[in-house]
């Protein structure tokens, strides 16, 4: 039965046994060979009592459905006990719910199952291999009153099985019953068919006769008859003869007994079937065999519901894909099934694990696949704004220096500053450049390049700018005290001044990429977001965000230097160079970036990271950089190109008298042009 079981693939079932030696020494031996076999569980062991009281099968049934997964139910029980529990479940609505597995008290008997074949279809019994022993047929069926006096139980069968009534002195006779006369036999007046448990019977007699035998000739050598040694043995040493006999039985199979004293197991194995879609006009069919290993023929089991597909007796439903089982502590057969969520996959049905750091796991989560990597490309809507700025910017710029490189002697010009002038607007061109490298396909000469020029150009810029707002700040100030003009305010110092603080980037960057080599990576966490489908990998340039921010902090430091000039300088004329453009650049500047500095790190967490702080950063550099060029170049630019006619000297006016600076330095004009 534990074979049976096993063969429909249960893992958890109920036992059901009538108590007393049979029912309960059966469960007992079906429970502990499944525990020894391994794979099978019970959830229930019930026992039905002896004189069960009104209502004891419906209790019966409510037990069984404490545990419903436990479809299958190991039956160990008496005629009456199997009909009980089939009406009881009849009654319960359970019909086609219970999967009934019969031993041999059940066997292929119709008397359990007696209008209750809806419920038995699909039960599945075990009878011991059996034959029909001819020559008892021969023996019984001549059998009558008159030769069997000395079976006393012969008179009560011969009015059953002839459904009459012997007369007998000392009797009133039933007048509404047919009188038996006598002359009826056997199988001619009557049915008559075998009892199966015959061929044991007989074998069970020659057992004790060969071991009676056995015991003779080893105590009794060469005599007849008891001996003294015999006259004292018991049960006991008689049975040691009877395990010991080795014969062929009455039907021809041999009949041994093995150390626990069973005889060799041979068992029929048969399933109730409905005929046609009746349960009423079915019967139990022959579906396997059992002789020390089981054969069992799958295909031609039916059940209720769907005929061909075998119903499951499991404590819990097999995990789906992706899924591990969480076993219940002390219930082997049963578990709980855990999604491996996030980036975890199922190793086993019992594990799961994560995804290596570069993989992400398959849609069911059964194995891991490469990340996908993404990074910012030139088709991308992120870049199309800041490649949009940067193209406008660069041809600005250019067009910018054309213009002052062809008027470079006419007064306009000459009153920027040419030197810083060009210094100034290589650092604007520059920050336009940047963006495109910080678009291009990440690689060491790429990472080395943003590492350069992303603080070059700034630097470049607001270097030159600090030197002039210094250098205007220095005369004007100087001017209150003295006609003396400051030390250090000519070209070449200028120029000087502005390489010298464009150095200190310069080195510092070259000593970051003596120290640390430019390279590309791929980051899988930038993008590692909740849902592994849209798990990304980042190919970048390996600089953190701080890194990249110190690389703009020099940058900074310039500039809210240079905007700290500008303030003290607010009060300069209008008509004194370029204080006031300059003045009014460093604050929409650092507008500009203060704005920045929240965008670009109150994103570090969002799956879009890579896309947003790349365009912030590079929107805010070219927008700084159009500040510069459209207030200090632009308007000198358009005066050049359109109104040439203001391009002209303008009459010098004494400083002295506007509480100003003595003239600036040989080679530039003070004041702008008319």
């Amino acid at each position: 039965m534990v074979d049976i079981v096993r063969a429909l693939g249960w893992n958890y079932v109920s036992t059901l046994a009538s108590e007393g030696n049979y029912g309960e020494s059966g469960v007992e031996a079906f429970v502990q060979i499944s525990r020894e076999a391994g794979g099978v569980c019970i959830a229930q062991s019930i026992k039905i009592p002896r004189e069960p009281k009104p209502g004891e099968f419906n209790k019966v049934i409510k037990r069984l459905m404490e545990t419903p997964n436990a479809r299958g139910i190991i039956i160990f029980a008496n005629e009456d006990d199997i009909r009980r529990v089939l009406e009881a479940a009849r009654q319960a609505n359970l019909t086609g719910h219970f999967l009934w597995v019969g031993s041999d008290s059940w066997g292929a008997k119709t008397s359990p199952i007696l209008n209750l074949e809806d419920v038995a279809v699909g039960a599945i019994t075990i009878l011991p291999k059996r034959a029909s022993i001819d020559g008892f047929d021969q023996y019984f069926m001549t059998r009558s009153l008159e030769n069997n006096r000395r079976n006393i139980w012969f008179a009560e069968f011969w009015e059953e099985n002839f459904n009459c009534k012997l007369i007998s002195s000392g009797t009133q006779s039933d007048d509404s019953a047919r009188k038996c006369t006598g002359e009826e036999r056997i199988g001619r007046d009557s049915t008559y068919e075998q009892e199966g448990k015959v061929q044991f019977v007989i074998d069970a007699v020659y057992a004790i006769a060969h071991a009676l035998h056995s015991m003779h000739q080893a105590l009794c050598p060469g005599l007849t008859g008891l001996c003294p040694a015999m006259e004292t043995t018991d049960g006991r040493m008689l049975l040691q003869y009877i395990r010991a006999v080795r014969f062929n039985g009455s039907a021809g199979t041999p009949v041994m007994f093995n150390e626990n004293g069973d005889a060799p197991g041979r068992y029929d194995i048969f399933q109730y079937q409905a005929a046609n879609g009746s349960a009423g006009s079915g019967g139990y069919q022959a579906v396997g065999q059992w002789a020390e290993t089981l054969r069992l023929d799958v295909e031609a089991l039916q059940w209720s519901g769907d005929p061909r597909e075998v119903p499951a007796s499991q404590c819990s439903l097999p995990c789906g894909p992706g899924e591990r089982k969480k076993m219940v502590k002390g219930v082997p057969c049963c578990w709980h099934c855990e999604a491996c969520d996030g980036y975890r996959f199922q190793v086993d049905e019992f594990t799961c694990e994560a995804c290596p750091g570069d993989m992400r796991p398959t849609r069911n989560h059964t194995g891991c696949r490469p990340t996908p990597v993404v990074r910012l490309t030139w088709s991308s809507p992120w870049a199309a704004p800041p490649l949009l700025l940067a193209v406008l910017g660069s041809m600005a710029t250019t067009t910018v220096v054309a213009t002052f490189v062809r008027h470079n002697d006419t007064p306009i010009v000459r009153a920027s500053g040419r030197e810083l002038s060009y210094v100034l607007l290589t650092g604007i061109f520059l920050i336009y450049a940047i963006t495109f490298l910080m678009v291009a396909e990440p690689g060491a000469a790429v990472c080395a390049g943003r590492r350069l020029f992303l603080g070059l150009g700034t630097t470049l810029s607001y270097s030159a700018l600090l030197t002039k707002t210094n250098r205007i700040y220095r005369i004007f100030e100087q001017g209150k005290r003295s006609v003396t003009p400051p030390p250090f305010i000519s070209p070449t110092s200028q120029l000087v001044i502005t390489f010298s603080l464009t150095s200190v980037q310069v080195v510092g960057v070259m000593a970051w990429l003596g120290a640390q080599p430019p390279h590309s990576v791929i980051d899988y966490e930038e993008q590692r977001t909740m849902d592994p489908e849209q798990a990304r990998g980042v190919l970048k340039c390996d600089m953190s965000d701080m890194s990249l921010i110190g690389c703009l902090g020099y940058s900074l430091l310039l500039m809210v230097t240079c905007t700290v000039y500008a303030i003290k300088a607010r009060g300069v004329p209008e008509t004194f160079n370029e204080a006031k453009p300059i003045g009014f650049t460093m604050y929409t500047t650092c507008i500009i970036w203060l704005a920045f500095v929240p965008i670009f790190f109150g994103t570090a967490q969002s799956a879009e990271k890579i896309y947003i702080q790349t365009t912030t950063l590079t929107v805010s550099l070219s927008l700084s950089a159009s500040v510069s060029l459209g207030m200090l170049y632009v308007p000198k630019t358009y005066v050049i190109l359109f109104h040439p006619e203001q391009n002209v000297q303008k009459r010098k006016r004494s400083l002295k008298a506007t509480s100003t600076v003595a003239a600036p330095p040989k080679g530039e004009d003070t004041e702008a042009p008319k």
